[in-house]
């Protein structure tokens, strides 16, 4: 995978950051760009801002159904402020990309790069891209780097909240997401009201569980179906929880992509496996339920291991999801099942292996650039299933099946 990554405060997201965001993706070719708000700037170490959480809620709102637009939240984990060199460092380590990171930055920083911590080996590990944000003409930046040749659009995060304090004209200088947070949180000092229902707090209360459906889908899925759902996840989810799904989805996105499978139904089963994840117990026994099968003793025993069964009623009753590959990745991503097709597959391993796991071989994550589907799967299932034993885990009928066809197979492939 080709890698970029974007940092900043991102206090608040605008247009301004995704458009740069797009041309570096489209101009580059870059795989995927990644947005890292900072904890706290170097460069602003007095500036006033929402909470991480916020910032992050806004970033997430702006990549619903964008599978090449990463969100990572590492620089808010590390806490204090924020050094590019740690980050980049921390990006090889977890996402491997195949090719030299690219790293983007604004004219207006790069003309003090020469002060940053460590910048010649930033230099030396990083393709540099620098972007016009205020300047027209290019400037003299003392390292290799690439011109996007950019157009000034002149919008900035200070433009912005010096507007909705001013109570001056801002909304569609970012992304509807972002105002429907801005206004329901009354952030920067936004004093008007938020149309009802879009002031939700993230993270609060289970996925609303309603039957009317929109109209049903057998094939693939649709951009604005996928960003409807994702956008449910996100209003249900803990932040961690829902970032956790993010991830899953973009290297659904990915491994399908690599291995010829249909991609947006990849992203889509892993943005909603976990949609279920803050139901209550009753509500996860009555929705996996209505898919007309038994509870299992395990299942009884734990019924949060529903909310992959419950996931997947829920996606048929609410969003008129009948795509089989889907709706079965989504209800086995836990357990893993014999029978599943390669959508599923590829969900069970992206589930237990994305970026913000913590504890992942990085030889797993290493095996995504050049294994087969089936090697990398049974090289998964063998690391959960040692984990489970390590923890003294009950192992399912469906997960002690797999490991047992998995190493049949394996054994019978032996010279």
């Amino acid at each position: 995978m080709k890698l970029a990554i974007l940092g900043g405060s991102f206090n608040p997201v605008h247009n301004g950051h995704l458009h740069l965001a797009e041309m570096v993706h489209t101009v580059f070719s870059y795989d995927r760009i990644l947005l890292i708000p900072a904890y706290r700037s170097p460069f602003k170490l007095g500036a006033e801002s929402p909470s991480p959480r916020d910032r992050i809620d806004m970033l997430l709102a702006s990549a619903s159904g964008i599978p090449w637009l990463g969100i990572d939240d590492c620089e808010i984990r590390r806490e204090g402020v924020s050094f590019t060199i740690d980050t980049i460092d921390y990006i090889y380590e977890r996402y491997r990309p195949d090719t030299k990171l690219g790293l983007i930055l604004g004219d207006d920083l790069a003309v003090n790069f020469t002060q940053w911590r460590r910048a010649s080996e930033i230099a030396e590990k990083t393709d540099i891209i620098v972007a016009r944000r205020i300047m027209p003409e290019k400037n003299d930046f003392p390292y290799p780097y690439l011109d996007l040749n950019n157009e000034l659009l002149g919008i900035s995060s200070n433009m912005i909240r010096e507007l909705i304090q001013s109570r001056s004209a801002w909304r569609f200088l970012v992304p509807a997401g972002v105002r429907r947070i801005i206004e329901g949180r009354r952030l920067y000092g936004c004093k008007e009201d938020a149309p009802e229902g879009c002031d939700s707090p993230v993270g609060e209360g289970a996925a609303r569980c309603g039957t009317e459906a929109a109209e049903p889908s057998a094939g693939s899925p649709s951009w604005e179906t996928i960003a409807r759902i994702e956008d449910e996840a996100r209003m249900s989810l803990s932040q961690a929880r829902f970032l956790h799904s993010r991830n899953t989805a973009l290297l659904c996105w990915d491994l399908c992509g690599r291995y010829g499978l249909d991609r947006r139904a990849g992203y889509l089963a892993g943005i909603a496996h976990d949609i279920c994840k803050s139901c209550s117990e009753d509500e996860l026994v009555t929705l996996a339920l209505a898919d007309g099968q038994r509870m299992s003793k395990l299942e009884k025993k734990k019924p949060s291991l529903l909310h992959g069964r419950a996931a997947a009623v829920l996606l048929q009753q609410r969003f008129g999801i009948y795509n089989t590959d889907i709706l079965e990745a989504v209800r086995l991503h836990t357990i893993g099942s014999v029978d599943m097709g390669d959508i599923g597959k590829v969900v069970y391993i992206a589930d237990k292996i994305e970026v913000s796991r913590r504890n992942v071989d990085p030889a797993l994550r290493d095996l995504c650039s050049g294994a087969g589907l089936e090697e990398l799967l049974a090289a998964v299932l063998d690391s959960t299933v040692a984990y489970l034993r390590s923890q003294a885990a009950d192992i399912s009928y469906g997960t002690r099946r797999l490991l047992a066809a998995m190493q049949k197979k394996k054994n019978h492939h032996s010279p």
